[in-house]
């Protein structure tokens, strides 16, 4: 298959995106535009201000619910009037430091949340194809299995991991007991750390180090020794769209899951990162280092094996880090020169893919 999402499949396609409110829900609904798709968004509204989906205009270009992915009713209202084809599930309490402060509300929204969006899919026989974004940290926390394969163990040692990690069992469950014998493919997909333009959400690095250095603030630096599976939010993203053509494709089978992990030059450290932002930036932008005496667990390195999507798939890391970096800190100054976002995320869009875009115009 191609390397690339193809505007014929996409094209009138009727799509609905969970969480299309926020970061990777904000850029894969561009996406899907820019591919001619029909589509629906059901989500919270934006939890930061400024924000990606106010800034694009979205609402002028999806049909916009406000929902909560916990209101079973809500949901079910909106897809069985809707009538997609394909689902993408992106709704989630997506940080590990705000699981801790409120573990209920994040198992409430990542587990329950799934299994209401499942549900909701079971009763809407629209939907041929359905796509839950889950997280590299849904595999149980193991150094000795790095870097992690689909089939290895879910689990997750904090309640953001473990939550992620259930969401996959609950993907799993609803596939094999409800959706593919009716019809309905089915696959969960996961990415590690990405970063993009956009993004303001709190904890996540290059979000806090862009906050700070636009509001002339020296961000800080918690763990710089950490690595983690850096990728622009594209690249996963392109991952998500090519799964669902491929399911469309061969039609429902086992449920499937794909890692979508950057090449292994792109495992650095966040102090490695933190460099190349500031550098990027500019005006002799730095970062203060200031661990935290009593800061909660978090895995200290993270990475995946993609074999699987490269072989299936077609699919392969398309920005290298520096180039990744290179266009997160190019947004943030379009954004601080008060251009129009929505054209340069579309054109970012446009560039990364390159004669495939062009085709689709």
């Amino acid at each position: 298959m191609s390397a690339f999402p193809q505007a014929p499949f996409w094209r009138g396609k009727r799509v609905m995106v969970t969480g299309h409110t926020g970061f990777k829900g904000g850029w894969l609904t561009l996406w899907l535009d820019r591919l001619g798709a029909t589509l629906a968004g059901y989500a919270l509204p934006p939890d930061t201000d400024p924000n990606l989906f106010a800034l694009c205009r979205l609402d002028e270009i999806v049909e916009h619910h406000v929902g909560d992915v916990r209101d079973l009713d809500g949901l079910r209202r909106v897809m069985a009037a809707f009538r997609p084809d394909v689902v993408f599930h992106l709704a989630a309490q997506p940080l590990v430091r705000a699981s801790y402060a409120d573990p209920v509300g994040t198992y409430a929204t990542n587990v329950m949340g799934t299994v209401n969006l499942l549900e909701a899919v079971r009763h809407t026989p629209s939907v041929d194809v359905a796509i839950v974004v889950t997280s590299d940290k849904c595999y149980a926390e193991d150094p000795e299995r790095l870097p992690y394969r689909e089939g290895d163990s879910m689990g997750g040692r904090d309640p953001y991991s473990s939550s992620k990690g259930a969401a996959e069992l609950v993907t799993a469950a609803y596939a094999n007991s409800f959706l593919t014998g009716r019809g309905c493919a089915v696959a969960s997909v996961r990415a590690g750390n990405v970063l993009g333009g956009g993004d303001w959400a709190v904890d996540r690095l290059a979000a806090d180090i862009m906050r700070g250095l636009l509001a002339g603030h020296e961000p800080v630096l918690r763990n710089p020794a950490a690595v983690r599976p850096w990728q622009h939010v594209l690249d996963p993203l392109r991952g998500y769209l090519l799964a669902a053509e491929y399911l469309a494709h061969t039609g429902p089978t086992a449920p499937a899951a794909w890692n979508f992990g950057p090449d292994a030059a792109s495992e650095v450290t966040v102090g490695e990162v933190a460099d190349i932002l500031c550098r990027l930036w500019g005006d002799g932008a730095q970062v203060r280092v200031a661990p935290e005496a009593d800061a909660p667990h978090e895995a200290p390195v993270l990475r995946l094996h993609s074999d699987k999507a490269r072989r299936e798939l077609n699919w392969a890391p398309g920005l290298p880090l520096a180039q990744a970096l290179a266009e997160t800190v190019a947004w943030f100054r379009a954004h601080q020169r008060r251009e129009d976002m929505r054209a340069v995320t579309r054109r970012q869009i446009d560039v990364y893919c390159g004669p495939a875009m062009e085709a689709a115009q």
